[in-house]
């Protein structure tokens, strides 16, 4: 079916989806949010600056310890401080500086300033598997990877804002279920006229086209942990994917439905040899392994710092953490549960109720 509105009643269908694109730009937040207003008297932009530190008097959060350059300095807040590092940077931030599990934090020598345990916890992201088809038309964008129609296709976009460059190829897909038992779509579909190695690292060798599948809603759950209190080390991500055997067997269905969309007689002329998994592929630990080896991340790390009122919630509906004052969280790690779609929007969303709520 076909569904002109996947952010509407219905999620279910295929079509377009809405993209943060601009007259053959990326509309992104720094341009259309934070460009517009960057002169204003009352904001300050630090560059080359790294925030090392949250600085609390008791359980009041006061300032910030931020290196600007090869300068440590110590920057005080007159009402909060507001958090918006990601599903990363902002756990791992609270957790230098005295705020998460007790035992984790004495582990590191880190004085504890309140304990919640939640910090770090609930880590959650969309985990994509590609089925990838060889194309027998030469329109697809493997055209580009040749010297002399990428130079032009780089040239049509410099000059005109137009042409292959001005888009994102991930505008066509939808959401279904991965079997009829399924009272909802658990599953979101993204079309791609190429095939992607290693996240586009590595180039195609033939034309081809794909198909990213991932459950919506998977049921595994990661962790953020320190490895020292330095708060330049990198913390310990680890996304536990696929961890929920629930996870693996949508996955696998996901795969089934991805085909039997493939070999629909509209892309007849198209389609050549299933290429992932392949279509030698077919028994459960087949495919098993296909998505254990290939399976990608969608990029939508979430709810390391959720919101909620259980033991576990590290924000309140104000995000303003928890047994501390003066302090919020405003970002993706927020979220309690990951939506049943990319993650730009619903952060944007966030944020604008977050300024609602500081302005309140």
């Amino acid at each position: 079916r076909t569904n002109i509105d996947m952010n509407g009643e219905e999620q279910e269908g295929f079509g377009m989806f809405d993209t943060t694109m601009h007259q053959g730009e990326r509309a992104g937040v720094a341009k259309y949010y934070l460009n517009p207003v960057k002169n204003r008297k009352n904001l300050d932009i630090l560059k080359n600056s790294y925030v090392e530190k949250i600085l609390f008097d008791g359980k009041k959060a006061i300032g910030l310890q931020v290196k600007v350059k090869n300068e440590v300095k110590k920057i005080y807040a007159n009402k909060e401080v507001i958090l918006s590092g990601g599903a990363i940077n902002s756990p791992q931030l609270l957790m230098v500086s005295g705020i998460g599990e007790a035992n984790h934090l004495k582990e590191n020598g880190i004085e504890v300033i309140n304990e919640v345990k939640g910090v770090g916890k609930n880590l959650q992201d969309h985990l994509e598997t590609y089925i990838q088809q060889e194309c027998k038309t030469p329109n697809t964008l493997y055209t580009y990877t040749k010297l002399i129609p990428k130079v032009l296709a780089g040239i049509q976009w410099f000059m005109f804002k137009s042409g292959p460059c001005s888009k994102s190829f991930l505008e066509a897909g939808g959401f279904a279920k991965s079997s009829p038992e399924r009272d909802v779509a658990n599953i979101q579909f993204h079309f791609f006229p190429s095939f992607v190695i290693n996240h586009g690292l590595v180039e195609p060798k033939s034309h081809g086209y794909q198909l990213h599948a991932s459950p919506n809603h998977p049921k595994s759950r990661g962790h953020i942990t320190l490895n020292s209190s330095d708060p330049y080390e990198y913390p310990k991500i680890l996304f536990n994917y696929l961890q929920d055997e629930e996870d693996l067997k949508q996955t696998r269905e996901c795969i089934h439905v991805a085909r039997k969309i493939l070999s629909q007689p509209a892309l007849s002329e198209h389609a050549g040899k299933e290429v992932g998994p392949g279509t030698e592929a077919k028994s459960d630990d087949e495919l098993n392994e296909y998505i254990r080896s290939k399976a990608d991340t969608a990029y939508h790390p979430c709810g390391t710092c959720k919101m909620g009122i259980d033991d576990m919630a590290v924000v309140d509906e104000k995000l303003k953490v928890k047994g501390v004052s003066n302090l919020r969280v405003i970002d993706a790690s927020v979220i309690p549960e990951i939506p049943s779609a990319n993650l730009n929007a619903p952060t944007l969303m966030i944020a604008e109720k977050g300024a609602d709520a500081i302005l309140n």
